[in-house]
C-alpha cells in the first residue's frame, strides 16, 4: 500500500540511482533499460547506432539512451506492456486501432518521460557544474511531474476520475510499408509515430482538447486511409495547436489504499479567454514546411495564398485564422 507518491521533481531525483518510474518503492536491484526497446529497433530495422540530438545539443545513439528501472518493475509491469504494444504493432493498423487508449498512453508516456529523464539528468549535471539555477520553468516541471505520476499506472492502479488527460489520433496509411519514424516535442508533450500502415498522434496532457479542436478534419477523414503527406500535415496541425494551447492543466492527486485517484480541475483560466491562442496561417505554414521536408515543399509555395496554406486535404478544413 502506498501512502505517498513518488515525485522526482521535488528533489531532482535524476541521478540514475533510483527507478525512473517507482523511485525506491521496490527492494530489488536497479538496472538500466533502453528507451527504444529491442523489439522496436528490430521492427524499424535499426541497428541502434542511429543518432538523435538532445536539447543540450549533444548527439546520442539510440543504444545509449537508457533509464534506470527496478528489476521487478521491468519484469512484471514494463515487460508485459512492451509485449502488448509489440503484438499490436506487428498487426499494423488493425492491431494498433484496437489497443486500449490507456495502454497506448502508458507506452507513449513512458517513452516521452524516459527522454525527459535523460534531459533532466543532463540539466541537473550542468547545474552542478555551473552553480547556476536550473533553467526550466516551474510550469514545465509541474507538467512533467504530472506525466510521471500518471504513467505510474504502469505498475499501480491509477484512476482518472471522469476524464482522460490525452488526445489520441490513429489513422490508417495508404502505403503499407512505411519506415518507422517518430517526432516529439517535450515542452508540449506532443508525439507522433508512423510505421507500416498506421500513424499515431498523441497529446499527453491536454485533457482531450486538441482532438476537439481538430474535430472537423478528423470527422472528414473518418477511417479512410491517408497518404504520408496527409498524415504529416495532420501532425503539423496538432503540433501547432498544442503550442497554441494556453492552459496548464491542474489535477488533484490522491493516493488511497494502494491506488492513485486523479481528478482534473476545470480548464477555465481567467475571464473568457479561449483555450487556444489565435491560429495564424503564417506560423502554421512554417511548421508545415518542416513536416513536409521529405517531399521538398518550400515555404513560399505553401504560403502562395496567405489566406489558404497548401493542403493535401480537400476541403482543407483548417481552423479559423486570426
Amino acid at each position: 500500500m502506498i501512502s505517498t507518491i513518488y515525485q522526482p521533481f521535488k528533489n531532482f531525483d535524476f541521478k540514475y540511482e533510483n527507478c525512473f518510474l517507482s523511485g525506491d518503492t521496490f527492494s530489488s536491484p536497479v538496472v538500466q533499460t533502453n528507451v527504444l526497446p529491442a523489439w522496436l529497433l528490430e521492427v524499424a530495422n535499426f541497428s541502434g547506432d542511429e543518432q538523435i540530438k538532445l536539447l543540450d545539443e549533444t548527439i546520442r545513439s539510440y543504444n545509449t539512451l537508457k533509464v534506470p528501472v527496478n528489476e521487478e518493475v521491468q519484469t512484471h509491469f514494463i515487460g508485459p506492456l512492451e509485449d502488448k504494444i509489440a503484438e499490436a504493432f506487428d498487426k499494423g493498423y488493425a492491431g494498433v486501432s484496437q489497443l486500449d487508449e490507456i495502454d497506448l498512453f502508458k507506452w507513449i508516456g513512458k517513452f516521452l518521460y524516459s527522454l525527459i529523464y535523460i534531459e533532466m539528468h543532463a540539466a541537473v549535471g550542468q547545474q552542478q557544474l555551473s552553480s547556476d539555477g536550473l533553467n526550466m520553468s516551474q510550469g514545465l516541471m509541474h507538467k512533467f511531474g504530472n506525466l510521471q505520476t500518471m504513467i505510474q499506472s504502469i505498475y499501480l492502479n491509477v484512476e482518472f476520475e471522469d476524464f482522460t488527460p490525452w488526445s489520441f489520433v490513429i489513422v490508417p496509411l495508404e502505403e503499407q510499408h512505411v519506415p518507422f519514424s517518430f517526432r516529439d516535442e517535450i515542452n508540449t508533450l506532443t508525439f507522433s509515430l508512423k510505421l507500416k500502415n498506421f500513424g499515431i498522434i498523441a497529446c499527453l496532457q491536454d485533457n482531450g482538447t486538441n482532438k476537439k479542436y481538430h474535430q472537423e478534419i478528423l470527422d472528414q477523414i473518418g477511417t479512410s486511409p491517408v497518404t504520408e503527406q496527409q498524415f504529416e500535415e495532420l501532425c503539423a496541425r496538432f503540433f501547432y495547436s498544442a503550442y497554441l494551447f494556453n492552459r496548464l492543466p491542474e489535477y488533484t492527486v490522491m493516493p488511497v489504499e494502494g491506488s492513485i485517484y486523479i481528478d482534473a480541475m476545470p480548464l477555465r483560466g481567467t475571464g473568457n479567454k479561449p483555450l487556444f491562442d489565435v491560429w495564424q496561417h503564417k506560423i502554421y505554414a512554417q511548421v508545415l514546411e518542416n513536416f513536409w521536408k521529405p517531399w521538398g515543399n518550400l515555404l513560399m509555395e505553401i504560403r502562395k495564398d496567405p489566406m489558404a496554406p497548401t493542403s493535401y486535404f480537400n476541403p482543407p478544413s483548417l481552423p479559423v485564422a486570426g
